[in-house]
């Protein structure tokens, strides 16, 4: 079943989650008061919404409340932003992220009930997407455009093999470089060692590389 979020508010911030939200298998409602950004997103989301989402009748009437993650994506406008978050917080979204534009308005939406307050950087979205799509993914960190750093914790699809059984690196061009396992940190392991069920494995590689590993050997 695949995840289902919403993301009002279409710039930089907002579109870079939809994107990868969508290359990473989710159903994305993308919506946004200008037109312009929803037709640029309409052959990219699962559905790309022209709205004014400081209208309660109108978010209810696109069935938020149904979608199990909302991000607040708005960009200058801290009243939209402020209001929008209400609105979700009333219509029982479950989880609410949001963007904001500066520590007061920070303070401002953690005091209204968001469950995560983000302070963006540029294609910061990447990695708050990565984080949402997948509870084996716990960090990650840009080392350029298109290669990252990712902490990704082992489940039951790859514990108890070795690293010369998943071969990942000949499989996906990727490399595990550290493995933390509780205080323990295992630097560069060894063909040999094998991956535990808890482990958290440091992985370095191409985002698209990384992204096929987590999803055709983490989850199937």
């Amino acid at each position: 079943m695949k995840k289902e979020f919403v993301v009002i508010g279409l710039g930089r911030f907002g579109g870079s989650i939809v994107r990868e939200l969508m290359s990473l298998g989710a159903h994305v409602m993308a919506i946004d008061n200008s037109s312009e950004r929803v037709d640029e997103f309409a052959s990219i989301a699962t559905q790309a919404v022209i709205a004014n989402s400081t209208d309660e009748s109108v978010l209810t009437s696109l069935g938020i409340r149904n979608f199990e993650h909302v991000i607040v994506a708005i960009g200058e406008d801290i009243q939209a932003s402020i209001l929008t978050t209400i609105i979700l917080k009333e219509l029982g979204v479950a989880q609410i992220t949001v963007k904001a534009q500066n520590d007061y308005h920070e303070k401002v939406l953690r005091k209204i009930g968001a469950d995560v307050v983000v302070h963006p950087e540029r294609d910061m979205g990447i990695r708050i997407a990565n984080n949402m799509m997948s509870n084996t993914v716990l960090d990650y960190l840009e080392l350029s455009d298109e290669h990252s750093i990712m902490e990704i914790k082992a489940n039951d699809a790859i514990a108890g093999y070795s690293v010369i059984d998943l071969d990942i690196r000949a499989k996906y061009g990727i490399n595990i470089v550290g493995i933390k396992r509780g205080n323990e940190i295992i630097v560069s392991p060894q063909a040999s060692d094998k991956i535990l069920l808890g482990d958290i494995m440091l992985v370095i590689g191409a985002d698209v590389d990384i992204n096929r590993f987590v999803k055709k050997a983490l989850h199937g």
